[in-house]
C-alpha cells in the first residue's frame, strides 16, 4: 500500500498560476500520465508520453533531452518519452515514484528547475492524445453488487444476484483492439436481435444502445506464467487508474449472451480517459475496505490486513449525456448520474489477485475494467439500463427532451474526481465520445 510522502501536501504550490487554481483536475499533487502530440502534427512529431501540470503538459522526451533529472527519476523519464507508456509501466513503483518526486520538487513555487522546465511544457489546447498504452489484453470485472443486484432484478426478481457473486470477482476477456481514446465517435454497432413476438431474429442496427460508467486499472510490471500474485504485492503490479466507458449494445447482448457471456454486444468500441492517474496520487483518498456485515469474508487469497485497512478508494464518478440539441444550443451535456468507486464490492487489489491465482500472466499495459459502477440508489446508477428500469422509464433532460436509450448524435462524457477537506483535489479530466450513425450493413 502506498503511503502518504511529501508529494501529497495539500499546501504545495506550483509556480505554474494554472496548477494552483481552485477546482483544477491537475495541481502538483497530482501529476497524472498521457501519450499525446500537438495537433496538426507534422510527420515529424511523434507521439510521446507527458505529465499534466494545471493546463499544460510536461513533454517528457524535451525533459529527456535538458538532462534535467537524473538517476532512476532520469531512466523512468527517458523510458515515458516513448511512444506507449508500457515501458514505464514495467519499471514497477520505485521508478514510479522516483519521477513523481522529483517532477514534484521540480515544479513547485521558488524551484531552480522553473526555467528549464518551462520550455519543456506544451498547452493542453494545442494536443491530441492516444491510448495510454499498448493493451495487449483487457478483462472487464463486475464489480459493483448494486449493479449486479439492478441487473439481475429485472432478469430474476426472485433471485437478483447469483450465488457466485459475493465470493469469487467475477470478469470476461474483452476486446482490446476496439479501445479508444476520449474524444473519439463510434459507430452505432450492427448484429442480431430477438424483437419480442418475433419468431426469428432479425439483423441490423442496435435499438438499446447503453453507457457503462467504470474505472479502467493499468498493469505495471507483469507475473511470469504459472505464478499469482499475492493480495500484499498485488498493487505493485498496478500503475494507475482512468475513466472507462464500455458502450453495451443490450438488445444484442440480450440474444448472444447465453452460454458464453458478453461477444459483439461489448467489443466494437470502449473508450479510455486519457490520463492515467498514479496509484501514488490516489493515497490521501483510501478507505477501509469491508464486505456487509451478514455477507461471506472474502477467501483468504483475496484478504489482506492492508486491504481491509484501507483498499477502497473514494473516487467521485459523474455522467453527463449531451443531445444534438444542446451541442446545437451550445450547452453543456446534462448529468445524469452521479456515483463514487467506493461502493464497489471488490477493490483493485482482489482483481489483480484473483486474475493470477490460477497462474495467468499479466503484462505491462494490461487493461483491466472494474464493471459498472452503481451505487446503492438509482440516482447513482452508472447505466442507461438501470436509470431507465429496462427501458420502461426514460430519462428527462433539459429542454423537453428524453432518453431511453443513446440516440445517434449524443455525446456521453465521463468525469472522476477525488476531494475532501485536508488534502488536494485530484482529477481524471474527461472521458468522452459520440454515437455516429451506423454502417450500412
Amino acid at each position: 500500500m502506498t503511503l502518504l510522502n511529501e508529494t501529497h501536501d495539500p499546501a504545495l504550490r506550483s509556480w505554474l498560476a494554472s496548477a494552483n487554481a481552485p477546482g483544477s483536475d491537475f495541481p502538483v499533487q497530482n501529476l497524472p500520465f498521457a501519450v499525446f502530440r500537438r495537433k496538426a502534427a507534422t510527420p515529424s512529431e511523434t507521439w510521446r508520453g507527458g505529465v499534466a501540470i494545471g493546463d499544460a503538459i510536461v513533454d517528457l522526451a524535451a525533459l529527456t533531452k535538458t538532462g534535467l533529472l537524473t538517476g532512476l527519476a532520469g531512466e523512468a523519464t527517458e523510458a515515458g518519452a516513448q511512444d506507449k507508456l508500457n515501458a514505464l509501466m514495467a519499471m514497477g513503483p520505485r521508478a514510479w515514484g522516483a519521477l513523481r518526486l522529483a517532477l514534484s520538487r521540480a515544479l513547485r513555487e521558488g524551484a531552480a528547475e522553473e526555467a528549464p522546465l518551462r520550455a519543456c511544457l506544451v498547452p493542453q489546447s494545442e494536443v491530441e492524445y492516444d491510448v495510454p498504452a499498448r493493451i495487449g489484453d483487457y478483462t472487464d470485472f463486475y464489480t459493483s453488487i448494486h449493479h449486479a443486484t439492478n441487473i439481475g432484478r429485472q432478469f430474476r426478481p426472485d433471485q437478483p444476484l447469483l450465488p457466485n457473486y459475493k465470493w469469487v470477482p467475477i470478469g470476461y476477456h474483452g476486446r482490446s483492439s476496439s479501445i479508444v481514446v476520449s474524444g473519439q465517435g463510434f459507430h452505432r454497432p450492427l448484429g442480431q436481435t430477438f424483437p419480442p413476438g418475433s419468431s426469428a431474429p432479425v439483423f441490423g442496427p442496435c435499438k438499446r444502445l447503453d453507457i457503462e460508467l467504470e474505472m479502467g486499472v493499468f498493469i505495471g510490471p507483469g507475473n511470469a506464467l504459472g505464478t499469482a500474485v499475492g493480495m500484499n504485492e498485488a498493487e505493485d503490479h498496478v500503475f494507475g487508474l482512468c475513466l472507462f466507458n464500455d458502450w453495451s449494445a443490450r438488445d444484442i447482448q440480450g440474444w448472444e449472451y447465453q452460454p458464453l457471456g458478453p461477444f459483439l454486444a461489448k467489443n466494437f468500441a470502449s473508450t479510455v480517459s486519457p490520463w492515467v492517474v498514479t496509484l501514488e496520487a490516489l493515497a490521501p483518498y483510501r478507505l477501509p475496505f469491508t464486505h456487509p456485515e451478514g455477507d461471506p469474508q472474502p477467501l483468504p487469497y483475496l484478504n489482506s490486513e492492508a486491504n481491509r485497512a484501507q483498499g477502497a478508494l473514494d473516487i467521485q464518478l459523474e455522467v453527463r449525456l449531451q443531445t444534438p440539441r444542446m451541442r446545437d444550443a451550445a450547452e453543456a451535456g446534462a448529468r445524469i448520474s452521479r456515483t463514487s468507486y467506493r461502493h464497489a464490492y471488490w477493490t483493485v487489489a482482489q482483481m489483480v489477485a484473483h486474475h493470477t491465482v490460477n497462474g495467468c500472466n499479466l503484462q505491462p499495459g494490461d487493461l483491466l475494467g472494474t464493471g459498472t459502477l452503481s451505487g446503492p440508489t438509482l440516482d447513482q446508477a452508472a447505466a442507461l439500463i438501470e436509470l431507465t428500469e429496462g427501458g420502461k422509464k426514460p430519462i428527462e433532460l433539459p429542454g423537453g427532451e428524453t432518453r431511453t436509450w443513446l440516440e445517434d448524435g449524443d455525446t456521453v462524457t465521463l468525469q472522476g474526481w477525488c476531494e475532501k477537506p485536508g488534502a488536494a483535489r485530484i482529477g481524471f479530466g474527461q472521458c468522452a465520445g459520440t454515437v455516429l450513425p451506423a454502417r450500412s450493413a
